[in-house]
This record gives C-alpha cells, structure tokens and sequence, in this order.
C-alpha cells in the first residue's frame, strides 16, 4: 500500500508542475499610436528645422506600420525608404547606419539578408528599446546624413516614458 501512495503522491505532483509549464503566456509592451505619432512628427519637424522635407515610418514590434507620415514637399520615394529602414531597425535591432557600415564591409551575412524584402542597409532606421527589449523600429528618408539625428530627437521627446 505505501508504493502504490507513494507513486500516486509522484504521478499527482507531475501533473500539477505539466500543465503550469504549458499554460505560461507571454506578456509583452508596446508602443501606443500616441507614443509613435509623437516620435514621427518630432522627428519630421527635427528635419524641417534643417531645412529638409521627409517622411517619417514607425512599425510595431510585428513591423507593421503604427504610423507613416510625409512632410509636405517630400520625395515620393521618402515614405517606402523610412518604412523599410524601420523594418530593418526592428529586424536586425541596430541602428541602420550601423546595418550598412556592415553592408559596406561586405558582411556576407548582411548581403544575403539585404535580399529580404523590406530589408534596406541605408542609414537612418532606429530600433525603439524599452530597457534591452527592442519594441519598434523608426525610420526617415529625405535628409541626406540627417535623417538618424531626426530619428533621434523623437525618441529623445518620449524617452522618459521608455523606461
């Protein structure tokens, strides 16, 4: 009688730790519309005050886009390039400059990835971290050499809600 107790106390003390670990789901934060609209419009007015007209791309953790905005006067071309240096901030979660530096250097990891669609390795793309966990991606396109330190200003006008 006390084995068969014993492995009826084992067989109950198994099934109750299997379940927990199935059932665990994931839970994660993400970038309100508020928080990536304020991102967008800041960094296309940092932009303006330079003198440029661009676009401005924030993607969801998902890369999908949350929001795209064009400046008035910006190239056609700006809003698919801010949305893909997004989508390659979020991807690879570096900086797009940094992304391209490695492109430059014939990485031959980065030539095949540059493949991918919506994969670009042109600077101005930053991934949106809360903590070490990338959240978003953000991208602008039109300013020459500008469009990161554009990207920058908008997280700088939310980071305080990034932590």
């Amino acid at each position: 009688m006390p084995v068969r107790l014993l492995r009826l106390l084992l067989i109950s003390a198994v099934s109750a730790v299997v379940p927990l670990a199935q059932a665990q789901l994931l839970t994660h934060r993400d970038l309100s519309y508020a928080m990536a609209k304020t991102i967008a419009e800041t960094a296309i007015d940092s932009c303006a005050a330079k003198g440029y007209a661009v676009s401005a791309v924030v993607v969801d953790r998902a890369g999908e886009v949350i929001v795209a905005m064009r400046a008035d006067n910006a190239g056609p071309h700006t809003m698919e390039n801010a949305r893909r240096k997004a989508y390659t901030a979020l991807s690879f979660r570096t900086s797009t400059a940094a992304y391209a530096k490695r492109y430059a250097d014939n990485n031959p990891v980065v030539h095949q990835q540059v493949t991918l669609p919506n994969v670009i390795a042109i600077p101005g793309g930053l991934p949106v971290k809360l903590g070490d966990e990338v959240i978003a991606g953000v991208g602008v396109s039109g300013s020459p050499g500008v469009d990161e330190p554009c990207v920058q200003a908008g997280l700088d006008k939310v980071a305080d809600q990034l932590k």
